[in-house]
């Protein structure tokens, strides 16, 4: 046993720490948190000092005892989670459960994995940050309330199975904000002027007016004037200019650069980035920090210097604007400057590329520029066009890097052909082309990040986790929309005669943007409507800045905590007591059959149209919304149509062809069998010919492919991928065989294959009573009978299970499941 016990987040993290310690140290993972508040109570006690009642989870009561025994036998135990406020409550919840003793327990930190960084933590421990530790308990505290009150209030309110979270709510608010004012933008037309001269040696360039003419009649009075006009420069200005290279990267700055220059969703940047890090290939990945260490500095200079040349280095220090930053020490950075690629994976690769390349941009010299602007005159009337150019006199940090726009309409400045006052120009085309102003973009993930970051909303920590719970609550979706077709005009000079063409564009795309959705946009109206104070962007932004001043040992947390619930709770309860349900309803129309009105509303499986009252005699008709539809967008003739479902198409093969729409989607029912239609696909549009392509397809693959021991063999592609169904088996098929051309053999492989994995999985077999008992993962083992599966405590010795054991833990979770039934159906 090693003298010495570190204990850190990740097995990852473990194994690299472990190559540059000595024998004396043993390195084991806690697997992040050891110790949580409960599921499935509050967990705080707010009538009194707000206390959190922490416990082990089931599954990380085996790591617990054995992080304790191997903490007994240890003459120091070091806790070596991250630096970070969520590291810091690691370190304590170690300390906490495993009952560790101040005297032989140490506190290291280190923003790098690298043999230096480990050492130098060793060497320089201190004992645990409890402000850190009372920043975090405030904010899972407050985010446990805030959620644990308000989801009951929505799903008596709104629907069943809703929840509501502070930081998470705010954001479905920008993204519904955005939404409603890209619906009430109003779009207007201009047109903008371009032209294509020619200079005296023959150089062509392209210049533009100032000013967009408001309508196609000015537009084409200007072009008629410039008939036969002679062009010539009028002023021409050169200035030296400078552009100077963004900081390094921090999380934010990262996940937005990513995005761009990648394609990396916010979750996919964070997940590559932690691989990275616990290589020792970069610094810590959650930070606000733009500072780099001294070595950095001249680490960079070096690499620098010797690639490029001295006069391409310029060290500079960045200042941070973040409030809190300075607990993170470091930008993120590579830990070696002179390894300018690793290689990793894919993706790994191109990160690690991108961070080398801004951290050496970041100390690199500003670039030299020289712009330029030329203005033309013309001879028929005052109108002047202005040509911009711009030329690199000295390339400096753009040698390496240039951080990417998320600006559309950026232009980047050409160059010109060298030119000088009152020369003649020649003109080959001017044009005046209709354009359309453009409401505000829809946010990326990237974009969502740097707007939360602006308004002072979460940390570095919460912005992954954040975008990846509103999509999956599903408030919000990325849009699967390509834009739609618009024509524009375009009027033309050319050869002294004017000329017009209409063209066609591509807008509205919000392929890959964040869309709210229907039940978004009702919960959001809900809670800004109720609880204007928690979604209410300065007053989030005011408490992430109370857990700064916790951080930092100004406040008390148990009284910031105090002094939020108490008015939080009697709102809380004043709405779940007088309220109105919300419901999203909209008047669409009337039924001309009925007279009836037709609405679009809310209803327990989502969107749906209802024509009648609840309160009629006759019970409401009900249809579910289709595809792309939404509650906002549904005309009142597309939600008519809604009702001319189920739909008989025709007959084929002497039997009728039904399209319908289920609770699970619309679907072609043929035959006694039902064929759903590919996602989004409108039932309304879908003709006979269509439905017995569906049916043939469906045919095709549910048809055998071959037979083994008698039985038929299919196959199939899944959520998991391409399978085959032997025996009511499924079975994955694996990129080792050709599974377009899957033969006999291949066939009888898999299926031998799986026969033996379930032969080796299977402990006992107990046949009289119909129970097995199998192996399962982390070394744990279930009894099984038909759907019931109960898992063995790990203390159970598998080899002397009797019968009657098993047939009594079966037993044992058979009544609990009727009981749950009942009570669920009683409350009902």
């Amino acid at each position: 046993m090693a003298k010495n016990l570190v204990i850190v987040e990740s097995p990852a993290k473990a194994k690299t720490i472990e190559k540059f310690l000595g024998k004396d140290f043993q390195v084991e993972s806690s697997f992040g948190h050891i110790a949580d508040l409960p599921s499935k109570e509050l967990g705080v006690d707010v009538e009194g000092d707000f206390k959190p009642k922490y416990i082990v989870s089931t599954d990380k009561k085996a790591v617990v005892k054995k992080l304790k025994d191997l903490a007994k036998k240890a003459e120091t135990i070091w806790l070596a989670s991250d630096e970070d406020r969520e590291g810091e409550a690691i370190a304590w919840h170690l300390a906490e459960q495993l009952k560790l003793k101040e005297e032989n327990t140490r506190r290291i930190v280190f923003n790098s994995i690298t043999k230096q960084a480990i050492l130098k933590a060793i060497e320089n421990p201190r004992t645990i940050n409890y402000n850190l530790v009372d920043a975090q308990q405030a904010r899972r505290v407050l985010d446990r309330i805030v959620g644990y009150e308000l989801s009951p209030v929505l799903w008596r309110k709104v629907k069943p199975g809703l929840s509501a979270g502070r930081v998470q709510s705010v954001a479905v608010r920008l993204i519904v904000e955005r939404e409603r004012e890209i619906e009430s933008f109003e779009t207007e037309a201009s047109y903008r002027v371009d032209a294509e001269f020619v200079n005296a040696e023959g150089k062509k360039f392209k210049a533009k007016l100032a000013k967009n003419f408001s309508t196609k009649k000015e537009a084409e009075n200007f072009l008629n004037s410039c008939i036969d006009a002679e062009f010539s420069v009028a002023d021409l200005q050169k200035k030296p200019a400078k552009k100077s290279p963004a900081p390094p990267f921090t999380t934010s700055t990262l996940q937005q650069e990513a995005s761009r220059k990648l394609g990396f969703p916010v979750a996919k940047t964070m997940m590559v980035a932690q691989r990275l890090y616990e290589a020792g290939l970069i610094t810590y990945m959650r930070t606000d920090s733009v500072n780099l260490s001294d070595d950095a500095k001249n680490a960079a200079q070096e690499e620098i210097t010797a690639s490029y040349g001295a006069e391409y280095s310029k060290p500079r220090n960045f200042s941070n604007k973040t409030k809190g930053a300075q607990e993170a020490h470091e930008a993120i950075r590579p830990t070696d400057m002179k390894r300018n690629e690793v290689s990793v994976d894919y993706d790994q690769n191109r990160l690690y590329s991108l961070i080398w390349k801004r951290t050496l941009a970041s100390q690199m010299s500003e670039a030299q520029l020289e712009r330029t602007v030329v203005k033309i005159d013309n001879t028929k009337n005052k109108k002047q066009f202005t040509a911009n150019g711009e030329v690199i006199t000295f390339e400096g940090f753009l040698k390496v890097y240039l951080e990417g726009t998320d600006n559309e309409d950026e232009e980047q400045a050409g160059m010109l052909p060298k030119m000088k006052i009152n020369e003649s120009l020649i003109n080959e085309l001017i044009t005046a082309t209709e354009r359309y102003t453009r409401p505000p973009a829809r946010y990326t993930e990237a974009a969502l990040v740097k707007q939360l970051e602006e308004l002072g909303i979460g940390r570095p920590s919460t912005y992954a986790p954040t975008i990846s719970t509103i999509q999956r609550r599903e408030y919000v979706e990325k849009g699967t929309v390509e834009g739609k077709e618009r024509n524009y005009t375009q009027l033309s000079l050319a050869n002294q005669t004017v000329s017009e063409q209409m063209l066609t564009e591509r807008v509205g795309s919000d392929k890959g943007k964040l869309v709210p959705t229907d039940i978004g946009n009702i919960v959001n109206d809900f809670l800004v409507a109720n609880f204007e104070t928690i979604l209410d962007y300065g007053f989030t932004a005011k408490v992430e800045n109370e857990f700064d001043d916790i951080a930092e040992g100004k406040e008390d947390w148990t009284a910031m905590i105090k002094d939020f619930y108490k008015n939080f709770h009697v709102v809380v309860e004043d709405v779940a007591a007088n309220a109105e349900r919300a419901k999203g309803e909209r008047l669409l129309g009337v039924d001309p059959e009925s007279g009836k009105n037709v609405y679009v509303r809310l209803g327990r499986y989502g969107a749906m149209v209802q024509i009648g009252e609840a309160t009629d005699e006759e019970k409401p008709r009900f249809a579910s919304l289709q595809g792309e539809q939404t509650m906002n967008s549904i005309t009142y003739e597309e939600a008519m149509d809604l009702f001319k479902l189920p739909k008989v198409l025709g007959k084929y093969e002497g039997g009728e062809v039904e399209v319908a729409n289920g609770r699970f989607g619309p679907y072609i029912k043929f035959d006694g069998k039902y064929v759903s239609l590919d996602k989004d696909e409108n039932p309304m549009s879908v003709d006979m010919d269509r439905a017995i392509e569906l049916i043939e397809a469906k045919r095709k693959a549910d048809a055998p492919i071959g037979e083994y021991e008698g039985m038929p063999i299919q196959k199939g592609v899944g959520r998991f991928g391409p399978f085959i169904k032997w025996n009511s088996i499924f079975i994955n098929v694996n990129k080792k065989y050709d599974f377009d051309n899957l033969s006999q053999a291949d066939l009888e492989e898999l299926i031998e294959d799986k026969k033996k994995k379930e032969r080796e999985k299977l402990i006992h077999n107990f046949e009289e009573v119909g129970i097995r008992v199998e192996k399962a993962r982390w070394g744990r083992f279930n009894v099984i009978k038909g759907k019931i599966k109960v898992e063995l405590p790990k203390t159970t010795e598998i080899e002397k299970l009797t019968q009657e054991e098993a047939v009594k833990l079966i037993e044992a979770k058979t009544p609990k499941k009727k009981a749950v039934k009942k009570k669920a159906t009683k409350k009902k």
